[in-house]
C-alpha cells in the first residue's frame, strides 16, 4: 500500500529524490487545485511472492525496521491474539470465495497481504464504509478497539521484517498519489507510523509512466517475482495503494534432486498429468491423520521461523475439507500434530501463480460501499470524492527441492541399515491438496492455496 504527504506538507528531500527517479518529474503544486465534484478513483494493489526453498538474506536497499522492544519480543498481547484469530477467519473466508470463483484451478494468495492492505484502508474510511471493512475483516471492535487493531498490525509488521540469516521475509506498503491530490496530514502520519508506508507522487495522466513506476517498484520489492501488477490504468486514478510480501527459505530437510522422478498426478478421478515428483525417505516430521475430516496433514519446516502445512484430503473429500476449513480446524490440526516417522513422502515440484481482481469476492464478504458512489473515504482527503475502483492481487509460489546455494549440501543421504519392520507410512501427494505457509512466531498465514494441477502455472 502507498502513502504520501501532499500540498500542506512537503515531502522530505529524500522522498522527493526517490519519487523523481521513479516517475520522472514530481513536484508539489504551490496552490490548491479546485475540488472536483466527480468521484476520483483509488486502486488497491496486493502482491506476494514465495520461493520455496532457497537461501535467504535481508533484501538490499530495503531499510531495516525499527528494532522490537523487549516487551514486543517477550509478550503476546491479547489484541494480537484477537487479531490473529480474526485474520484466520478472513483468510479461510476469502479462500472459499477464490475456490468458488475458480473451480478446478490452482489457488494461491497471501491472506496477510490482503488483510493488511484493507486494514490500512481503514485509516481513511468512515461511516458504513468503515463498518463494512471491519466486518469483512472479521474484526469485532467490542473485543478490541480500532487503535489496537492498527497497533497489532504495526507490531506484526515489525516482527515479520526482523532480519534473519536463515530465511528471508519482507513485507511493506507504498502509496502512489496523483500530484494534485491533497491528503490529510493525519492519514499520512498514521500511514507512515503504523504501516511504515512509502509514498511517491505520480502523474496518472501519463498512464504508461505511472504503470512503469508502480510495476518497477513491485518488481524490485519482490526480487523480480511479481511483474505487471497493474496495467490499463485509468487516467482518472488518483491513488494506488500497494502491499507486498516476499518470502524465500530453504527446507530444514531438503529433497535430493537426484530422487526426483516423473510420476502421475491425478487432477481428477480418471485424468492425470505427468509431473516431477520429489521424494523423501525416512523422514521424522510433524504428522496428523484427521479421521474426522478424512485427510492427512504433514508439516515441513523451513530453516528459520516458518513452515508449510500440506493437507491431503482422501479421494473425493476435497470439498468437504474446504467447507470445514475454519480457524478452529487449523488450531486443532496444529495442536494434534506429532512428530512421527514417515517412511516415504512424495510431493510434486511445482510453481503456481494467482492473479485476481478481488472486487466481487470482497463484495460477497460484505465490503460493498467502498466500490460505489456511497463510499466514504473522507479520512484520506477530507471529502467524499474517492471511490475504490479495484483491488488486484497477484501471488507466485515456487516449491522445489533446494535452493541453488544449498544444492551442494544435499549430496549425502544416510538411511538406516536395518530392514524396515511393520506397516510403512507412505504419504503421496499425487492428487489435489492444500498448502498453508505459516510464520511460526506469529501464526500468521503468509500464503494459502490449493494445488489442483502442478502443471498449470
Amino acid at each position: 500500500m502507498l502513502f504520501t504527504k501532499f500540498p500542506k506538507r512537503r515531502l522530505h528531500q529524500r522522498q522527493s529524490k526517490q519519487t523523481a527517479e521513479a516517475t520522472g518529474k514530481m513536484q508539489l503544486p504551490e496552490a490548491r487545485m479546485k475540488a472536483k465534484r466527480m468521484l476520483r478513483l483509488l486502486a488497491l494493489g496486493l502482491l506476494a511472492a514465495g520461493l520455496c526453498p532457497a537461501i535467504l538474506c535481508h533484501p538490499s536497499g530495503t531499510p531495516a525496521p525499527e528494532n522490537l522492544t523487549q516487551e514486543d519480543q517477550d509478550h503476546t498481547r491479547p489484541a494480537d491474539e484477537l487479531l490473529a484469530s480474526s485474520s484466520l477467519d478472513f483468510a479461510f473466508s476469502l479462500y472459499r470465495q477464490l475456490v468458488r470463483q475458480t473451480p478446478g484451478e490452482n489457488v494461491i494468495f497471501s491472506p496477510l497481504s490482503t488483510s493488511m492492505a484493507l486494514a490500512f484502508l481503514l485509516l481513511g474510511a468512515h461511516g458504513n464504509t468503515h463498518t463494512e471493512i471491519l466486518e469483512g475483516l472479521k474484526l469485532n471492535i467490542t473485543e478490541m478497539s480500532e487503535a489496537e487493531v492498527h497497533l497489532s498490525f504495526q507490531r506484526l509488521l515489525r516482527t515479520l521484517n526482523q532480519p534473519s540469516d536463515q530465511l528471508q521475509l519482507s513485507t511493506g506498503n507504498a502509496m502512489f498519489v496523483q500530484q494534485q491530490l491533497q491528503l490529510l496530514d493525519k492519514f499520512v502520519e498514521d500511514a507512515k507510523e503504523l504501516y511504515t508506508a512509502e509514498a511517491f507522487l505520480t502523474d496518472f495522466q501519463d498512464t504508461a509512466t505511472a504503470e512503469k513506476a508502480i510495476n518497477d517498484y513491485v518488481k524490485k520489492e519482490t526480487q523480480g517475482k511479481i511483474t505487471e501488477l497493474v496495467k490499463n490504468l485509468n487516467p482518472e486514478t488518483m491513488l494506488v495503494l500497494v502491499n507486498y510480501i516476499f518470502f524465500k527459505a530453504k527446507w530444514k530437510t531438503p529433497f535430493d534432486p537426484r530422487d526426483t522422478f516423473e510420476s502421475r498426478f491425478y487432477v481428477r478421478k480418471n485424468k492425470w498429468v505427468k509431473v516431477p515428483m520429489m521424494k523423501l525417505e525416512d523422514l521424522s516430521t510433524p504428522f496428523f491423520r484427521d479421521e474426522e475430516l478424512s485427510c492427512t496433514v504433514v508439516e515441513l519446516p523451513y530453516t528459520g521461523n516458518a513452515s508449510m502445512l500440506f493437507v491431503l484430503p482422501d479421494k473425493g473429500k476435497m470439498e468437504e475439507v474446504e467447507a470445514r476449513l475454519l480457524p478452529e480446524t487449523l488450531r486443532r490440526w496444529r495442536d494434534s500434530l506429532q512428530t512421527r516417522w514417515v517412511d516415504e513422502l512424495y510431493l510434486p515440484k511445482f510453481s503456481i501463480s494467482g492473479n485476481y481482481n478481488l472486487n466481487d469476492m470482497l463484495s460477497q464478504m460484505g465490503i460493498r460501499d467502498v466500490f460505489t458512489s456511497n463510499a466514504d473515504l473522507s479520512g484520506v482527503t477530507g471529502t467524499k470524492d474517492l471511490v475504490l475502483s479495484q483491488v488486484v492481487h497477484k501471488a507466485v509460489l515456487d516449491v522445489a527441492e533446494v535452493g541453488t546455494e544449498a544444492a551442494a549440501a544435499t549430496g549425502v543421504k544416510i538411511s538406516p541399515m536395518s530392514g524396515k519392520i511393520g506397516p510403512l507410512t507412505i504419504v503421496n501427494f499425487n492428487r489435489p491438496f492444500q498448502i498453508i505457509l505459516l510464520d511460526s512466531g506469529t501464526t500468521s498465514i503468509l500464503f494459502l492455496g490449493k494445488v489442483a494441477n502442478p502443471k498449470h502455472v
